[in-house]
């Protein structure tokens, strides 16, 4: 019988008390955007990729901004650490010290598309050399005694599938306790529908759980997607940013899109972590990347939508950005129909 997504599962020892996920995202997965989806519901959390090089190595910054877990985090469910990296004596130590650091569980990226990371022989590089990641897993289980996943793209290139084949070999050689697909090529990036027959064969074959990942966006879509692969849960990424009420809605009835101020009250709620987490010049800037995310919700007719994500970009403090916040709560609804959650 097919499990629903407000069902717990067990990650190894992990009870994870519901099946919908929050994705890693590089450089955007810290604390208070996994807490914001935990507040809304996620049963679990992955942190952004950090690089296992720079926690053997000590790097400040990495080891004390970015492995820092918030306690309002742990309520919810596990919080997952992701790794990378194409060593095994590194993955080694920088597991063990990720373990140390408070980590539930962790994430190895095995699928991250991006050039500068797979030159250094990481991330989907290592679909092409399926030995060294059973080894690389097999390290990060042992260092860290923990539960570990591993993130996959179904290939390299259009049309493979050795992200298949390597999924086998990490359950049944290294001791992985679930896998995350992507069932995308690394090629493509996030371009294309993603193969959820692929996802669906996985399933059926893989003596672990399959989490799903991959162009999951809207609330109908993706529990049709989780219907026909048969995953264990489904891991949300982009679909989630700005958005946690999507989370919301795939664990309960479908409610109506967020009203403008609730909408506000949470990108004002971002900025204060954001404040808290990086200090008020820091956070001025990191805040440019999220600030996209939201304004699409606001409900703008396009022109004032437009305007606002100008000033936005443009603003020098964390108070002008406050001020223009302020500002569009008056301002008139959107010409077109109202988002979906």
């Amino acid at each position: 019988m097919q499990p629903q997504l407000t069902d717990s599962w067990k990650l190894g020892p992990l009870e994870v008390p519901n099946r919908v996920m929050l994705a890693p995202l590089a450089g955007i997965g810290n604390w208070f955007v996994r807490l914001q989806a935990k507040r809304y519901g996620a049963g679990m959390a992955v942190s952004e990729m950090v690089s296992s090089h720079a926690i053997h190595h000590r790097n400040a910054r990495t080891c004390e901004e970015m492995l820092r877990i918030h306690p309002q985090e742990r309520p919810g469910g596990p919080v997952s650490t992701q790794l990378f990296g194409a060593d095994p004596e590194v993955m080694r130590s920088a597991a063990a010290y990720a373990a140390g650091s408070g980590a539930d569980a962790l994430d190895l990226n095995m699928g991250c598309p991006v050039p500068k990371v797979c030159k250094t022989g990481a991330g989907a590089a290592l679909l092409d050399q399926p030995d060294l990641a059973v080894a690389v897993a097999k390290a990060a289980c042992e260092g860290s005694g923990l539960p570990v996943t591993v993130k996959l793209r179904s290939g390299r290139r259009p049309g493979e599938t050795s992200g298949l084949q390597l999924a086998k070999r990490l359950v049944a050689e290294a001791g992985v306790a679930a896998i995350a697909l992507h069932p995308r090529s690394a090629a493509v990036h996030h371009k294309g529908k993603p193969d959820y027959e692929l996802a669906a064969q996985l399933a059926g074959e893989l003596d672990a759980p399959v989490i799903l990942s991959g162009g999951l966006r809207e609330r109908e879509q993706i529990l049709a997607a989780f219907e026909q692969t048969g995953a264990s849960a489904v891991m949300l990424a982009r679909g989630a940013l700005g958005n946690p009420w999507l989370f919301r809605g795939l664990l309960g009835p479908q409610a109506p899109p967020p009203e403008r101020a609730e909408v506000v009250g949470e990108l004002r709620w971002t900025i204060a972590a954001a404040v808290e987490h990086l200090g008020g010049e820091r956070a001025t800037r990191w805040m440019r990347k999220a600030y996209p995310w939201y304004v699409e919700r606001l409900g703008l007719a396009r022109p004032d939508a437009k305007a606002l994500q100008e000033d936005l970009q443009r603003a020098q403090t964390l108070d002008a950005v406050d001020l223009l916040l302020q500002q569009c709560l008056s301002w008139g609804p959107a010409e077109v129909g109202a988002l979906t959650v």
